[in-house]
Order: C-alpha cells, then sequence, then structure tokens
C-alpha cells in the first residue's frame, strides 16, 4: 500500500466520521442520492470543505472526450464516490480510479451506505500517480 500525506489521512477521517453520523441517523436504505443530500449537510456543519457533482475532464490523445461527475470532492483533494448498493465490487473500484487519474488525485473513498455497520462499507482507493 502506498504512504500517503498524512493531511490525506486527516482528510479521509474527517469524512468517514461524517459518513458515520449519516449512516447512524439514516441506516441502510436510501437512494445514494439521499445518502448525497445528507452528506452535503454533514459536512456543511462540520465545516468541511467539499464541492459536489462537480465535473472533471477526460482527455485522450490530448483532446477533452468526455467528462467525469464526481458525487463529492472534499478539501480539492480526496474523491468521495457514495454508493447504496448489496456489495462495493471491482467495477467501483475500477471506477473511482478513473476519477483519480482523469483528475491527478490521490486518495478516493467509496462510501456504500447500504450495510448494517458502515465500517464494512469503506473502501480506499489509492492512485499511484
Amino acid at each position: 500500500m502506498l504512504d500517503l500525506p498524512q493531511y490525506l489521512n486527516d482528510i479521509s477521517g474527517a469524512v468517514i466520521g461524517a459518513a458515520i453520523q449519516v449512516h447512524s441517523v439514516l441506516g441502510p436504505g436510501f437512494l445514494e442520492s439521499i445518502y448525497e443530500l445528507a452528506m452535503v449537510e454533514e459536512l456543511s456543519a462540520r465545516n468541511i470543505e467539499f464541492e459536489r457533482q462537480i465535473r472533471i475532464p477526460v482527455h485522450y490523445r490530448g483532446k477533452c472526450i468526455a467528462e467525469h461527475r464526481l458525487d463529492l470532492l472534499v478539501a480539492g483533494e480526496v474523491v468521495i464516490e457514495l454508493k447504496a448498493v448489496s456489495a462495493i465490487t471491482e467495477a467501483h473500484a475500477a471506477q473511482t480510479m478513473s476519477y483519480l487519474k482523469a483528475g491527478a488525485f490521490q486518495l478516493g473513498l467509496i462510501l456504500n451506505f447500504n450495510t448494517a455497520v458502515l465500517r464494512d462499507g469503506i473502501r480506499r482507493v489509492v492512485s499511484s500517480g
């Protein structure tokens, strides 16, 4: 596993704390869009800087060919992908990795709220470059 700068670990810890609060109030069973709105409220309440639904260009051969849309970008550094699925799959990890590559970010968190305990629905995705 790659060593990340401490500030990225601090940001991810703060986001996970916010997500645990959202999950403790709402529990599993809602749509991803509901969790996104709740995360926006919780991050705002905690004064954690974030952007929502931002577009990241995808380049191929020097041309912008498409755009990704990130659920949340925290502190301009950490990509947050929100899920409400039965399990996080390798496809979800690959999708998050593509966001990291397109935006030149190092760290992404997949937060799956469709779990009895949120700890079981968290996956870190780290880009090597």
